[in-house]
């Protein structure tokens, strides 16, 4: 068996499996370095030690591009044909180890424990303990540092849940690779790779470990996991010959972590684990920092801001309380616990496990989310641009209409008719010919069960489809291909649309040449066609009925492939402008159930969805048609051969124009998808083959197809639907939009809580009427509202409007400057009822124990029942459409409700709070001072929404009023003439 035999025989195996491959994965943090700057660095530091094993001995280390191919084979003591044997990768792997990357360790629960005590909160109840004990105040120290245990404990269960959530993403995929051991092919997982190993790479293939080439065609390899460099490298295998040649220029060299673009090839594993350069990167590794992601940057930020604010407020309670006469121990200690009380320090935590709650519960829906962020941006997607083969569509073509020789034949699941009437190629040549070069010009493997006589057919959907042709016509599909061996290929690359096979023929006097692919591509080739039965010149007119043909059938949503072919000496398969035309074949991929529908989410929820294809235009346009992509206006379709040329701000206007992009290439995938960014839009790709990696790449949320989609689609993508189930993209949308919805719920909560209690302690110092809450108090309200009930708003359910809501903007911050208005507006309630009772106290009881009670009392229920005012911006407890139940939040509110209880009545706990007996009509006061806010909060809701949604007759006012006169700007003029270049450009 020759070598290239070989190569042939092992592509054509490792397709049969392919076919069921599992997603693998590689480095997503190094995979990525160009995309994304916002996932720069970390305030959380992880600091992970790199395990090793100590057990393996040390590979050798080898300058394995220098030496030629079979002096590595005989190095390694393996077998380019046969491989390794079982036993010798057995002993490899005893002797050098599992093919493995050196491990981070977690934090250990200790110091993930000690680190909830580095923040400034912190520090400064620490400096509130350390005066009270120095003022006598045991037990108010006793206090302080227990809310702060009571704090740490709970930012520990939270972060170390989080941190598991996305530690087990790493641990949903197990990496397979194909190597050749035994003489035969196996599919066996990355881990179990030993050295030696004959590894079989084709697009699409994650490299598992470092290897020399020992062949390679036309084989390239996306290496910018490892070097950064964006474009594909060719490969070759001949020895480099140099000192110190750098790794980006190892062309007979692939590396762990690397993905086959194109091509195919064998090479022989030389390094594995952390004797990988991928492994000696992160050998390299001291400490790991987990990803940041944007939002969590702005509530640090807000953090940040806030603590001066509040830094500020607290200075003027401290010197007013001064003023007033206080003891200036007493008022630092109430100023201290007043601005713990007053910044909110669980923001990040609250950010992070909602996030990481929000990937496990997308989990259940078969929607992996690989990075926190595309959580994040998923709520703010604006555009879907959707490859249509395989993701639109079902990716199982069937060929339902041939046209050949004046005749346009329908084809049904076990016949073909001509005029309802059922034919038989046999007796129609050109017919019978146009099924053979169908099926010799085509990759897909055919093997014939002995028992069942039944064929079995293993490869792409298009090229299945047409062995299928052949097999209800009658053809014997083995029999055919052993007649006409193939001696040579050329597949379809971006510059030719078509492929060509070169065949020798039983009489072996001539070649066949069988040429298939785009109809217009293949019969500019022609110069002659089959007419009954008798080769005749091509004429202008037969073109275009020909091209007319092809027009009917992509007018009809089929994809059309030209089918033509030469019989003659030559070994030429390149340049040939002499073939012989046969016909036409028009295929059929169904829309996947359910996606017609989907679309109509997706623009109910705002979202803009383009289809990019490879499909001709006519074909595009009418699956176009049926999806409504145009939400019902002008469907608007532009060609790729249009896009070559297209200056850049014409092609940022044609991203708000057009819905279907035809006959595009990667290249014009990535080229979409960069122009619509350019735009300003928030844009997510869908897609499952290599070809659409590069976009995929580049989007803002790349998602890729779990179940057919190739390695290197999953590989780039920052969501996976393992299913294949495009409907679940709508769940993936909703979801990301509660949880950002979520957090700044939550956050709203905890500055408008905090902000009523600074409301309340500067409002009674200005006045100077006591302390309507103590030190104590304040840290006690801070435990029981701030923390439970922030994260059980995290988990409120979608609301039932939220996606009849336009995507929010990106660059908007958490928190706007409309919600401050909102917090100050519902934040002065609570102050205002509170200091109302704090009042009544006053009153009745003088300053004093009594007083404080019923002040802090009012204000802690008050605030609980606020967290379900902040369930939603929009709906009340008026509303007609109610929200949805939730469940935690029921606990966390009736857990806090009874802790309260219990602070008023255990002797214990009522003394160190300094809680005074109250009685019935106290008992009144409080709860009307508690339930007043809520409705004044409610009712203003409700209020504000009515006032929007019947605001439905304002008419904007338009620049220059009744002004007939026009002033066109320098700007516009030149907007005009890009205008008039879209235009153009959309209706060629």
């Amino acid at each position: 068996m020759t070598l290239a035999s070989l190569i042939e025989s092992l592509v054509l195996e490792y397709t049969k499996y392919s076919q069921n491959s599992i997603v693998t994965r590689a480095a997503k943090k190094e995979k990525r370095p160009q995309k994304k700057s916002k996932e720069s660095s970390k305030s959380l530091t992880r600091k992970e030690k790199i395990t090793t094993s100590t057990e393996a001995q040390t590979q050798q280390i080898a300058t394995w591009h220098l030496k030629e191919s079979e002096t590595v084979i005989t190095e390694l003591e393996t077998c380019k044909v046969s491989g390794l044997s079982s036993d010798l990768a057995q002993k490899n792997l005893k002797k050098y180890g599992s093919n493995t990357l050196p491990e981070a360790i977690p934090r250990s629960g200790l110091s993930m424990f000690v680190d909830q005590f580095k923040s400034l909160p912190v520090g400064l109840l620490a400096v509130a303990a350390g005066i009270s004990v120095a003022t006598g105040g045991l037990v108010d120290a006793v206090v302080i540092m227990g809310v702060v245990v009571i704090n740490a404990a709970i930012g520990y269960a939270t972060e170390s849940n989080s941190e598991k959530i996305i530690r087990s993403l790493k641990n949903l995929v197990n990496p397979t690779a194909f190597v050749i051991r035994d003489g035969s092919i196996q599919e066996i997982s990355a881990p179990e790779i030993a050295i030696g190993d004959i590894l079989i790479l084709k697009p699409g293939s994650y490299v598992p470990a470092d290897a020399r080439l020992i062949e390679a065609h036309r084989l390239s390899v996306d290496e910018s996991a490892l070097t950064g460099e964006s474009m594909p490298v060719t490969k070759s295998t001949a020895a480099l010959s140099g000192d110190n040649v750098p790794l980006g220029d190892r062309k007979n060299m692939v590396y762990m972590g690397t993905l086959v673009t194109g091509g195919q090839g064998i090479a022989a594993v030389v390094a594995t684990g952390k004797y990988t350069e991928m492994g000696k990167i992160q050998m390299m590794v001291g400490e790991a920092t987990m990803p940041e992601t944007p939002m969590e940057k702005q509530l640090d930020q807000a953090g940040s801001q806030l603590v001066v604010i509040s830094g500020a407020i607290c200075a003027f309670v401290f010197g007013i309380g001064l003023l007033r006469g206080n003891g200036v121990l007493q008022m630092l200690k109430s100023t201290i616990s007043l601005a713990v009380a007053a910044v909110p320090e669980g923001l990040p935590t609250v950010a992070t496990t909602t996030l990481a709650l929000g990937i496990a519960n997308m989990r259940k829906h078969n929607v992996l989310i690989r990075r926190l962020d595309a959580v994040e941006t998923l709520g703010s997607v604006q555009t879907i641009c959707m490859d249509k083969t395989g993701t639109i569509t079902a990716n199982r073509m069937r060929v339902v209409e041939v046209c050949t020789d004046s005749k346009c034949i329908e084809v049904s699941h076990d016949k073909l008719l001509f005029e309802e009437e059922t034919i038989n190629p046999y007796e129609h040549e050109q017919l019978l010919k146009l099924i053979h070069v169908l099926v010799l010009c085509n990759e897909s493997e055919v093997d014939k069960e002995q028992e069942s006589d039944e064929y079995v057919v293993r490869g792409s959907a298009t090229e299945n489809a047409l062995i299928d042709l052949a097999i209800t016509s009658g053809v014997n599909v083995t029999s055919l291909r052993a007649n006409y061996p193939r001696l040579k290929i050329a597949h379809r690359s971006q510059e030719r649309n078509y492929m060509t096979t070169l065949h020798l023929t039983p009489d072996e006097q001539k070649n066949l040449i069988a040429v298939k692919g785009s109809p217009s591509e293949v019969l500019s080739l022609c110069s002659a066609q089959m007419k009954n039965g008798q080769k005749v010149p091509l004429t202008d007119a037969d073109r275009l009925a020909i091209e007319n043909q092809n027009e009917d059938m992509a007018g009809k949503a089929l994809r059309v492939l030209g089918v033509a072919y030469q019989l003659d000496e030559s070994e030429d398969i390149h340049s040939r402008e002499d073939l012989i035309w046969l016909g036409i074949v028009g295929m059929i991929d169904p829309i996947r159930n359910g996606v017609q529908d989907l679309m109509g989410g997706f623009h109910q929820a705002g979202i803009n969805t383009v289809m990019i294809t490879g499909d001709q235009s006519p074909t595009a346009y009418a699956i176009g048609k049926q999806l409504n992509l145009s939400k019902g206006e002008q469907l608007q379709i532009l060609d790729s051969t249009h896009l070559n040329n297209i200056e850049p701000e014409v092609m940022k206007g044609l991203c708000d124009r057009v819905h279907v992009f035809a006959r595009i290439s990667p290249a014009n995938k990535l080229q979409i998808v960069q122009a619509l960014q350019s735009s300003g839009k928030v844009v997510a790709m869908t897609g499952d083959g290599i070809n659409d990696a590069p976009a995929l790449k580049a989007a803002d949320v790349g998602i890729a197809m779990g179940h057919t989609g190739t390695d290197v689609a999953r590989e780039v993508a920052d969501v996976v639907l393992e299913d294949d189930n495009l409907e679940t993209m709508i769940i993936a949308v909703s979801h990301g939009r509660t949880i950002y919805n979520n957090i700044r719920k939550s956050v709203h909560f905890l500055l408008s809580t905090n902000t009523s209690e600074i409301m309340v302690m500067l409002a009674a110092t200005t006045a100077g009427i006591g302390h309507p809450l103590s030190a104590i108090q304040l840290l006690w309200l801070n435990l029981i509202t701030d923390i439970f009930p922030a994260l059980a708003l995290a988990m409120e359910a979608p609301e039932p409007d939220v996606l009849l809501m336009a995507p929010r903007d990106p660059n908007e911050p958490i928190i706007k400057s409309s919600d401050f208005k909102r917090i100050i507006i519902e934040s002065g309630a609570l102050s205002v009822s509170a200091l109302a009772a704090y009042w009544y106290g006053i009153r009745r009881y003088g300053i004093g124990a009594q007083a404080s009670t019923i002040g802090f009392m009012s204000l802690t229920m008050a605030q609980l029942l606020h967290t379900l005012s902040c369930r939603s911006q929009t709906h009340s407890i008026f509303s007609k459409e109610k929200l949805p139940p939730n469940k935690y939040l029921n606990i966390a509110l009736g857990g806090s409700f009874i802790l309260q209880i219990l602070a008023a009545t255990m002797p214990g706990l009522k003394g160190l709070l300094q809680i005074a007996p109250i009685n019935l009509v106290d008992a009144a006061v409080i709860g009307s001072s508690a339930i007043l806010p809520f409705l004044v909060n409610e009712g203003r809701k409700e209020v504000a929404t009515r006032y929007l949604q019947g605001d439905n007759n304002l008419t904007p006012l338009l620049p220059g009023g009744n002004d007939d006169s026009v002033t066109i700007s320098p700007l516009e003029i030149e907007q005009q003439e890009v205008e008039q270049q879209i235009a153009v450009a959309i209706s060629v």
